[in-house]
């Protein structure tokens, strides 16, 4: 089981506002100190941590963050309109498209995705796999 993800940006203020725009409407909070952005889903009492928090912090040899060739991280949206709220929100606050919001033919009939860069370079999907919307065949 993954327990965190966390990418290197040289800009904290240019990053938290890309990821500020989508994580929370995801149910991430964020927390915010002197090593980094921390945002984290929510765990109720009794229960255990079981999604991976995300990070976005300074690199930690000082030198430029890059991106990673072939990375992507991938967010879970509530249904399909999410997606393009979502998408469009990333793009507003800093982030570049990679991929408008759609079905793509080699995923299942169900798989809606969008594609975007963080001010860093860094890939980030948006998805949602609903079955009870209508799919890409339907």
């Amino acid at each position: 089981m993954i327990a965190y993800v966390t990418v290197g940006a040289d800009d904290l203020a240019r990053a938290k506002q890309f990821y500020a725009a989508f994580l929370p409407a995801l149910g991430y909070r964020l927390s915010e100190g002197p090593e980094g952005l921390s945002f984290a889903l929510p765990v109720a009492p009794g229960q255990f941590h079981m999604l991976p928090d995300f990070y976005v912090k300074p690199t930690y040899d000082g030198c430029a963050a890059s991106a990673g060739n072939g990375v992507m991280i991938a967010f879970e949206a509530r249904n399909q309109q999410q997606v393009r709220d979502l998408h469009a929100a990333a793009l507003i606050a800093g982030g570049s498209d990679e991929g408008t919001p759609g079905f793509r033919a080699s995923y299942g009939p169900n798989f809606y995705v969008s594609y975007l860069r963080d001010p860093q370079g860094n890939k980030i999907a948006l998805f949602s796999c609903d079955p009870n919307e209508p799919g890409r065949d339907g």
